[in-house]
């Protein structure tokens, strides 16, 4: 028999629960506040722990921190009203299963702690299989700190089993670090599944991620099929592109993040999955929140553990080592004989911004690759890297509209005076004639 602990200074609410969890046949007890349930928690393993964020003593948050350290076996459920479901998005960065909105609807409850327990199982399971990966190591090239704080946070994401955002623009590289992610947790024997939201037409979406029971609609087929939740089950969904869904299947994609359950299209049984889901979007879904195209509470459902990959214009040492990977690669998929990058060809690269990205130097580095005949990538084997880029480098010709020209030159101005501020706002200000408002408008309209 499962044991559940529920920390709830309401007293009608806490025996409530008490009454009707153990009328699911779950163990129960109930204590008034935080230190009485850290107490209780040292001294009898629980399950899992249902609590409340605001109690005497000691709140929810401070549990959390404090059962995990000693209890790590224990599942953490967070109750909390809608107005501090920010903090409860801390408590799930912290180490809390999941969290529920008050008033609580008992369905949901229930299904969040038998996904829970479920996890749990699956957790215990995969971490007794042998230590082997079911895709390899994804090679995430960089000596950058950029890069190396990316790579300890990867690791650090990785044991636990909370929703990861990666958020950059194209051609970063997040899907290697989602990759990264699986290959590093107990999930790694297990599927990963990838799926880019935006190459799906947005009829078939929903029927795409969590399937369709035969003869759902007109012209499907008389079979069930299954969707990319149940294929990546007790592994791992990486949703990229995630800012394009439509409003319908942002409501059924909550639903599976909330309670860990959901229907195929035209049916009516409730399928539970445990699933990690990793996420990612080049768009900036607060903004889309604020205009109220994207949802608010799946937003916090996404962004618990939030990853920035930043643009390769932002990490330029890592171009070379980028660049000697790829004429690596394509030097032996193409039976080529050894190849490098003559000096002005570098030099040519390192000036460039790359609006593409790591996949616009992949394409790049392909191209010279195959068309290079010696030993060494000339400037003339690389394709055209003078055109106008997205963003002028300090190097770079400037071009372009009169407006483009102004906002690139302001946009330059302002990362210069962060950078000899040591990214001070007020003193950048200072240095540029400006308010620390007009700085914050700037940072935000270029997404500094």
């Amino acid at each position: 028999m499962e044991r559940i602990l529920i920390a709830e200074d309401d007293r009608n609410t806490r025996e409530g629960l008490v009454e009707l969890l153990s009328d699911e046949g779950y163990e129960v007890t109930g204590v008034t506040d935080g230190e009485q349930a850290y107490e209780t928690a040292r001294k009898r393993h629980f399950d899992v722990l249902l609590t409340d964020m605001k109690m005497p003593r000691v709140n929810g948050l401070n549990l959390i921190k404090r059962v995990t350290g000693t209890s790590p076996e224990t599942s953490i459920i967070m109750m909390t009203a809608f107005a501090t479901v920010e903090t409860a998005v801390k408590a799930m960065r912290d180490g809390a299963f999941s969290y529920l909105t008050k008033p609580l609807k008992m369905e949901e409850l229930l299904a969040a702690i038998q996904g829970a327990l479920q996890e749990k199982q699956n957790r215990r399971r995969m971490e007794a299989s042998p230590k082997s990966s079911s895709i390899p190591d994804p090679d995430i090239i960089g000596e950058s700190e950029q890069i190396k704080g990316i790579f300890e946070r990867v690791e650090k994401v990785a044991r636990a089993n909370t929703t990861v955002l990666l958020l950059g623009e194209s051609g970063t590289g997040k899907s290697l670090i989602a990759r990264a992610i699986h290959a590093k947790s107990f999930r790694r024997d297990r599927p990963f599944v990838d799926v880019s939201c935006a190459s799906i037409p947005e009829g078939l979406l929903e029927s795409e991620l969590f399937g369709t029971e035969k003869g759902a609609y007109t012209g499907a087929l008389n079979t069930t099929r299954k969707g990319y939740f149940e294929r990546a089950a007790d592994g791992t969904i990486f949703l990229d592109e995630i800012g394009e869904i439509s409003g319908s299947v942002q409501v059924k994609l909550l639903r599976v993040l909330q309670e860990r359950r959901f229907e195929r299209l035209g049916g009516t049984e409730q399928l539970h999955i445990d699933v990690r889901v990793i996420a990612a979007t080049n768009r900036n879904l607060e903004d889309a929140v604020a205009e109220g195209r994207y949802r608010q509470d799946l937003y916090y459902r996404l962004n618990v553990i939030p990853i920035v990959v930043p643009p390769l214009r932002d990490h330029r040492d890592d171009i070379p080592p980028l660049i000697d990977y790829f004429i690596r690669k394509y030097t032996e998929e193409n039976g080529l004989g050894d190849k490098c990058i003559s000096d002005d060809a570098l030099e040519i690269c390192m000036g460039y911004d790359w609006p593409g990205n790591i996949r616009e130097v992949e394409n790049a580095i392909e191209s010279a690759v195959v068309l290079s005949d010696g030993e060494r990538i000339l400037p003339g084997h690389l394709p055209n890297l003078t055109h106008a880029p997205a963003i002028v480098s300090n190097t770079g010709p400037v071009q372009g509209t009169l407006k483009d020209t102004r906002g690139q030159a302001e946009k330059l101005l302002i990362q210069q005076a962060l950078r000899e501020s040591g990214g001070n706002r007020t003193k950048a200000a200072e240095a540029l004639g400006v308010t620390v408002r007009t700085i914050q408008y700037k940072i935000k309209k270029y997404d500094l």
